[in-house]
C-alpha cells in the first residue's frame, strides 16, 4: 500500500441520495429512463448546459463512445480518424463499430489532436472516413471550431471528453460542448471528477441524434418495443440517477476543492523551479476539474524513472497514456501519421496525485520527491 496513493474515489455519501431511494421504493421503477433518470438529465441541461442541448444518460462512457459513433458514422466510411494519445477505449469502441482507428499525432503544448494532420488526412482519406474521435486531453476544452467546419462538410464527430465534465470554456466561460452539433461523451467513472461508480452522459446540439442513441441504448426499441435498429442495453439504474443526482447537487464545491488542490501544484512546481529545469506541464483550455494532474519529466528522464522514485518514497503514481494507443498490441496494426510529439510524451508523461482530501503539506512532499530526479534518492 502507498501512503499517498494516485487516487481516492471519494463518492456522494449515502445522506445525501437516501430520500430520493425511497422515491424508487414509492415508485417501483428501477430502470429504462425512469424519473430519476429524467430529472437528471433536464437538470444537467439547465444547470451545466444553460438549458441548450439535449443529453442522454448511459452505463459508462465506453458505451456512450459505441452507440455515439454508430448513430453518427458514414455507412460508406472505415476509418475512425482519433489521437493514438487516448485511452484505449476510444479505438476499442470504434471497433465495436466495425470501424478501424486511423491515428494522428498531438501538438505538444497542449495536447490535442494535431490540427495540420487531421486537414491532410481528411483530404487524403476524404469519403473513407467514417468518423472523428477527438478527445479533450484530461479534460481540457479543445477548440472546437475545427470540427464544426467538419461537421459543416457532412463528416461526423464524436468527442471523447471522458474527463471534461465540468470544463468551462475560456473564450465564453460556457460549459464544454454546449451547442456542439456532433456528440460529446462523458465519463461519471468513479475515478472522475464527478464520479457515481459507473455512469456516462452522451451531450449533443442535434437532438434527433440524442433520440437515436437512446433508442439504440434500449435494444433499438420502436414504441411498440420491436428492435427496428442495431441496439444494445446501456441504461442506468434509478439507484444511480439517485446518487448522481445527489452528486450534482455538490459538484460545485467538488469543482472548488479540485481547483485549489491544482493551483497548490503550480504553486509548488514554480517554488521548486521545476519548470524551469526541464519539466513541462500541458497547457490547459478553459478551468478543467482535474481528475489528476499530468507533468512531463525532463528529457533525459523517462516516466519509469520518476514513478520508480516516487514508489520508492510510497508515492503512487501513474503514467496516462503510455503506452500510447498505436503502441499497444491491439492497434499496432493499423494506419498512423507521424506520430513524434505522441511518442516523446508517451515516453515522459508522469500522472501525479489528485484526490479531495490532498492538502499543501502532501503536494510539497510529492513536488520534493520530483525536484530530486537525477539526484541522489530521497531516504
Amino acid at each position: 500500500m502507498f501512503e499517498i496513493p494516485f487516487l481516492r474515489p471519494n463518492l456522494v455519501k449515502k445522506e445525501r441520495f437516501i430520500a430520493n431511494f425511497e422515491k424508487i421504493e414509492e415508485t417501483r421503477i428501477y430502470s429504462n429512463y425512469g424519473p430519476l433518470n429524467k430529472r437528471f438529465e433536464k437538470q444537467v441541461i439547465n444547470q451545466m448546459f444553460d438549458g441548450t442541448g439535449s443529453a442522454v444518460t448511459v452505463h459508462n462512457a465506453t458505451i456512450g463512445l459505441i452507440l455515439a459513433i454508430s448513430q453518427s458514422k458514414r455507412p460508406q466510411g472505415k476509418y475512425a480518424v482519433m489521437p493514438s494519445f487516448t485511452f484505449a477505449a476510444t479505438p476499442l469502441a470504434a471497433e465495436w463499430c466495425g470501424l478501424e482507428p486511423y491515428f494522428l499525432d498531438i501538438e505538444p503544448e497542449n495536447w490535442q489532436m494535431n490540427r495540420e494532420q487531421l486537414e491532410q488526412t481528411v483530404k487524403l482519406l476524404g469519403d473513407e472516413i467514417a468518423v472523428i474521435v477527438p478527445y479533450a486531453t484530461f479534460g481540457t476544452a479543445i477548440d472546437l471550431s475545427v470540427y464544426n467546419k467538419l461537421l459543416e462538410q457532412g463528416i461526423p464527430v464524436v468527442i471523447d471528453a471522458a474527463a471534461s465534465f465540468g470544463t468551462i470554456t475560456p473564450e465564453e466561460a460556457t460549459h464544454f460542448g454546449k451547442g456542439f452539433g456532433g456528440a460529446v461523451v462523458f465519463s461519471f467513472h468513479a475515478t472522475k471528477s464527478f464520479g457515481i461508480g459507473e455512469g456516462g452522459l452522451v451531450y449533443s446540439m442535434d437532438q434527433d441524434l440524442i433520440k437515436r442513441i437512446r433508442q439504440a441504448g434500449n435494444f433499438g426499441f420502436s414504441s411498440s418495443r420491436e428492435s427496428v435498429i442495431q441496439g444494445l442495453n446501456s441504461k442506468i439504474s434509478e439507484y444511480t440517477a439517485a446518487i448522481a443526482l445527489a452528486t450534482l447537487d455538490q459538484f460545485k464545491a467538488v469543482r472548488g476543492n479540485r481547483k485549489t488542490i491544482y493551483q497548490y501544484y503550480l504553486q509548488e512546481l514554480r517554488q521548486a523551479g521545476l519548470l524551469e529545469r526541464g519539466w513541462s506541464i500541458q497547457k490547459l483550455q478553459g478551468s478543467v476539474v482535474h481528475q489528476f494532474i499530468s507533468i512531463l519529466s525532463p528529457g533525459s528522464h523517462s516516466n519509469q524513472e520518476v514513478v520508480e522514485l516516487l514508489a520508492s518514497n510510497s508515492i503512487e503514481a501513474r503514467t496516462y497514456f503510455s503506452p500510447a494507443c498505436h503502441q499497444q498490441k491491439q492497434f499496432r496494426s493499423y494506419p498512423h501519421s507521424t506520430l513524434d510529439v505522441t511518442e516523446y510524451i508517451a515516453k515522459h508523461i508522469v500522472s501525479l496525485p489528485l484526490w479531495e482530501e490532498l492538502d499543501e503539506t502532501i503536494v510539497q512532499r510529492i513536488v520534493k520527491v520530483l525536484g530530486s530526479v537525477g539526484r541522489e534518492k530521497t531516504r
